[in-house]
């Protein structure tokens, strides 16, 4: 029994990392070109609707990916619009993507699918599968060498779908792109001192779009899990909060790829385990009686800001984070 529940808690840590892991990611490429995303949160409950709407419709998982991409670039292009191109305050262009992805999610369904913001469940054989067959079999292929191999081995590491594992190499992926590549030394540079990179006969705005794309990109994936993986449907507001998690990941994570890994995997163990908490009694001496499902609901959000607050000491931004470049004649 205990192998069956740490390979179940390993299996919902991943699951639920995965979607803040590519959001947090998409924050960090973006941030660290000096560009402000708090938009993270808007991009991924478009992209989420955006792969319900064309998947249910197309009853393909690629159009529906490509959806959710080609939307959240767009949103990413036009808070690039805002604020490298027009140099807008780039915290209220972001807050502007998530009220509007917010609302108008909800508009564009009902007027779609009259099913109240909701749309139609993506059919199953188009929704991700894990890519290895039922854990179960698994277990009982290798139950010679004992019920652990299956049950967290088995269940809690290979039963995912592609982007669960996607999401995990990306983290290696961005680490060498930024710290191995010269577009992505730029890049770092871009977010430090945009005036060298202009001094160098460098691009600073295509820079930062370049950025953007990367970020639209990453929570289009982000939004697509939601509904193809996750969920079978898009609801009103899904997103529940995630992109405001994974742009806090990003800054515990101090704006570097594998801190923010574990950030995140912080956040979906302990979502995991609150999950499991449901129905769950206190002790008779703190008065007996089930443990209020709202208290258990707010466990993961508030024990993640008290873990990662007291764990993460000094976090220095890159030093022309929100600062539009305005280049010097």
């Amino acid at each position: 029994m205990d192998e069956i529940l740490i390979g179940s808690v390993l299996a919902s840590t991943l699951r639920v990392s995965t979607p803040l892991l590519l959001c947090a990611l998409a924050g960090l490429v973006a941030e660290r070109s000096g560009v402000v995303d708090i938009g993270l949160e808007g991009k991924m409950l478009f992209a989420a609707f955006a792969a319900a709407a064309a998947a249910s419709i197309s009853h393909s998982t690629a159009w529906g990916m490509l959806a959710a991409i080609g939307v959240a670039c767009l949103l990413s292009l036009i808070h690039g619009f805002a604020c490298v191109s027009n140099r807008g305050d780039q915290v209220v262009s972001g807050v502007a993507i998530n009220m509007v992805a917010a609302g108008l999610t909800v508009v564009l369904g009902i007027a779609w699918f009259q099913q109240g913001g909701q749309t139609p469940p993506v059919a199953a054989d188009v929704r991700l599968t894990g890519l290895i067959p039922a854990w179960s079999e698994l277990d009982a292929a290798v139950a010679d060498l004992g019920p652990w191999l299956g049950a967290v081995i088995g269940h809690g590491l290979l039963s995912h779908n592609s982007l669960v594992y996607l999401a995990f190499a990306l983290v290696a992926g961005v680490w060498f792109f930024l710290e191995r590549t010269k577009p992505g030394l730029r890049l770092r540079a871009v977010g430090e001192n945009p005036a060298m990179v202009d001094a160098a006969g460098v691009s600073v705005p295509k820079l930062r779009y370049a950025a953007l794309l990367i970020n639209g990109l990453l929570c289009g994936l982000a939004g697509s899990y939601l509904v193809l993986a996750q969920n079978a449907a898009f609801s009103p507001n899904m997103t529940a909060g995630r992109g405001y998690i994974a742009l806090a990941a990003m800054i515990f994570g101090k704006w570097k790829p594998l801190p923010t890994l574990f950030a995140c995997l912080l956040f979906g163990f302990l979502d995991a385990v609150a999950i499991r908490m449901q129905g769950a009694v206190m002790p008779a001496g703190l008065g007996g009686g089930e443990i209020p499902v709202q208290l258990i609901q707010a466990l993961p959000y508030l024990l993640t800001v008290v873990l990662l607050a007291g764990f993460i000491g000094q976090a220095l931004a890159p030093k022309a984070l929100g600062r539009p470049y305005v280049k010097e004649r």
